[in-house]
């Protein structure tokens, strides 16, 4: 991928989803530590950076599409990395997140529900978030994807496979190798 001096450049962005996938990446335990002589993590919830920086080797994004925040920041994070990995079965499929999808008019049936018909004071619709797509999107749908580990989450041999493959090089061959839920 790069050569052997320089640290593979890797991201990893949160969208709509639970985290349990930077939890499944976490769990990698020590091998987090291998993992660290060989790449930066230039963006991350766990690096908590603000901005996507250009020229980004490989990203791994969690979550579904939900927002418009998220879908301008999944199209940076494409046009700056080289290899963009759909991580878990939210960005996979949309998963639990795309359960709204369901309601016609999902975004307003969705705020109205939670704001409105089940709250017990204030009842208003927020005006200073970012405002909900109409349907909630994998992240296929949005942007190209070179690669997908699905689950929910993936275990952490899995996401450590992948990049141990992707580092030497190589086109991980992910047939049997992972399930869906």
């Amino acid at each position: 991928m790069m050569a052997a001096a320089e640290k593979v450049k890797v991201a990893t962005m949160w969208l709509s989803g639970c985290s349990g996938c930077h939890m499944s990446f976490l769990d990698m335990d020590e091998l987090l530590i291998d993992l660290a002589a060989k790449i930066q993590v230039v963006y991350s919830p766990i690096a908590d950076v603000k901005v996507f920086p250009e020229k980004v080797d490989v990203t791994l994004i969690e979550g579904a599409v939900a927002n418009d925040e998220q879908l301008e920041l999944l199209k940076q994070a494409r046009e700056r990395t080289k290899v963009l990995i759909s991580l878990g079965d939210c960005a996979v499929t949309g998963n639990v997140p795309a359960l709204r999808n369901a309601w016609g008019n999902s975004a307003r049936l969705a705020l109205e529900r939670a704001y409105i018909e089940n709250a017990d004071v204030n009842k208003q619709i927020p005006t200073d978030v970012p405002e909900l797509l109409e349907k909630v999107r994998p992240l296929h749908e949005v942007v190209k994807v070179d690669y997908y580990i699905p689950g929910c989450p993936p275990s952490a041999g899995v996401i450590t496979y992948v990049l141990t493959e992707l580092l030497a090089g190589r086109v991980p061959n992910m047939e049997g190798k992972c399930k869906y839920g």
